[in-house]
C-alpha cells in the first residue's frame, strides 16, 4: 500500500508538470484508477460486446489492423478518419503504454485498461478533437463523463493550468460542456468493438453511439482528402 501511494504522489507530481510523460500518465492511471476500472469491466460484462470483448480480448496495434487497408477505404468512415487522425497527429497504435503497475493476479482488469488505452484514438476520432494540449485536455473531460477515471479528473483539471488564457476561455465555455454532455448521454464507447466498424460511415456510427457535434463545429475526419 505504501508503495503504491508513493508511487501515485510520484507520478502524480511528474504527468502534471509534464503532460508529455506518458509513462508517468499511464502510472498514474493505474494506481488510482482500480475503483473505476471495476465500474467499466462491470458496465462491459452487461453488454453483448462487452462480454465479448473481456472474452476475446482483442488488441489494437499495427499486427492486428492493416492500416493501408485503412487508407483505401472511403474517407466518410471509421477506419479511413481513425488512419487519418494517426497519420495528421504523427501517432500509432502501438505507442499506447503497456499496462505495468496493476495487480497481475486480475488480468481482465489489466485488459480493461489496456483497451481503453487502445481506443483512446476512437475517443478523438469521434468527438472530432485533435491532439493540441487544449484538444487533449477536452477529451479527457469527456473520458470523464464515461469512465469516471481519476486521471481523467486531474488532467481535466490540472492541464488547463498549462493553457493560455484565450485557449482556457474557449475550452471550459464551448469544448467542455459538450463534451462532458455528450460524454454523459452517449452509450459506453468502451463496449464498441472498433475493429468490426472501420468499414461503416463515421457518421452512422456516431448517431449510433449517441456522440453528436455542436453547431458550426468542423471535425478533423472533414478535412480528409481523397
Amino acid at each position: 500500500m505504501a508503495q503504491r501511494l508513493s508511487m501515485a504522489v510520484g507520478s502524480a507530481f511528474k504527468a502534471l508538470s509534464n503532460p508529455s510523460r506518458e509513462d508517468m500518465v499511464a502510472a498514474l492511471g493505474e494506481v488510482t484508477g482500480t475503483l473505476a476500472l471495476q465500474r467499466m469491466r462491470t458496465r462491459m460484462a452487461t453488454d453483448a460486446t462487452g462480454r465479448r470483448l473481456l472474452r476475446e480480448r482483442p488488441v489494437i496495434n499495427t499486427s492486428t489492423v492493416s492500416l493501408s487497408e485503412l487508407r483505401a477505404l472511403p474517407k466518410h468512415t471509421l477506419g479511413r478518419a481513425y488512419v487519418s487522425f494517426l497519420d495528421i497527429e504523427g501517432v500509432s497504435p502501438d505507442t499506447r503504454t503497456p499496462v505495468k503497475h496493476m495487480d497481475d493476479t486480475d488480468d481482465e482488469l489489466k485488459y480493461v485498461m489496456l483497451r481503453y488505452r487502445q481506443v483512446h484514438d476512437f475517443f478523438h476520432v469521434l468527438t472530432g478533437m485533435g491532439t493540441t494540449l487544449e484538444e487533449e485536455i477536452a477529451v479527457k473531460w469527456f473520458e470523464l463523463a464515461q469512465t469516471g477515471l481519476p486521471v481523467a479528473l486531474l488532467s481535466g483539471v490540472f492541464g488547463p493550468l498549462r493553457l493560455n488564457s484565450s485557449d482556457r476561455k474557449l475550452l471550459f465555455t464551448e469544448h467542455v460542456p459538450w463534451l462532458v454532455q455528450c460524454g454523459s448521454s452517449s452509450k459506453f464507447l468502451m463496449n464498441v468493438y472498433y475493429e468490426e466498424c472501420m468499414h461503416l460511415p463515421i457518421a452512422d456510427v456516431r448517431q449510433q453511439m449517441g456522440i453528436f457535434l455542436p453547431p458550426g463545429f468542423v471535425p478533423k475526419d472533414a478535412l480528409i482528402q481523397d
